[in-house]
């Protein structure tokens, strides 16, 4: 058996998966919210030129699409988007060749990303993840309060989570696949790393740290 980690959003899925999650939601449920999208925008300035943390960026984002829903609305919701997304090619056919050849090797499965557990755990558990990491909700009862309960799992917080997989499985041969600058933190702790698409920069980088670089299409 191996632990075989698995980034999301650009490794498995062929897009971002977070905003035409809310924005979705937030069509679909909540139209007359869509101007105060535009509190948004100077967040996401901020973030660009590295003032504003992702996380903050995330709990806005959420809060003003999805913020104050009912779990029943936000997992109707989930299950829609998920199939969607499944159904319409939203995945990488190399992506889902790899998972399935680790999970016929009866290796263990792990998706780790910084996307929100509102939905990843769903994906994960129709691709046959046996485990799920991602960043945290909040929640208020049965309504979505929307911001952060977990740190979010991006880089160096990712690098952690991977260092907390490989002392649960000592000895354990380890593979991870990413597909960002971000991801290298932990692709670089595993005994085999793979950079999927990435940009000419994080193939430099990951050439000299010695992981593996791939296109999937």
């Amino acid at each position: 058996m191996r632990l075989a980690v698995f980034d999301l959003d650009g490794t498995i899925t062929r897009h971002d998966t977070g905003a035409p999650y809310g924005l979705g939601f937030l069509l679909r449920e909540r139209l007359w919210r869509l101007p105060a999208l535009l509190l948004v925008l100077p967040l996401a300035l901020g973030y660009a030129v590295g003032l504003v943390d992702l996380g903050q960026l995330k709990t806005v984002f959420y809060r003003i699409t999805m913020g104050g829903s009912h779990r029943k609305d936000v997992e109707r919701w989930t299950a829609a988007f998920v199939d969607r997304l499944l159904r319409r090619h939203g995945l990488f056919p190399q992506a889902l060749a790899a998972i399935q050849a680790h999970a016929h090797a009866g290796d263990h499965l792990v998706l780790l990303s910084a996307s929100m557990d509102l939905y990843v755990p769903a994906i994960g558990h129709a691709l046959g993840f046996h485990e799920v990491i991602c960043t945290g909700t909040r929640w208020n009862g049965e309504r979505l309060d929307g911001a952060l309960s977990t740190p979010n799992r991006k880089g160096e917080e990712k690098a952690r989570c991977v260092t907390a997989l490989l002392a649960r499985y000592p000895g354990v041969q380890s593979v991870a696949y990413g597909n960002e600058a971000a991801d290298l933190a932990h692709l670089k702790l595993v005994a085999r790393g793979v950079l999927v698409n990435g940009s000419a920069s994080a193939r430099h980088r990951a050439a000299q740290e010695g992981i593996t670089c791939v296109d999937w299409r």
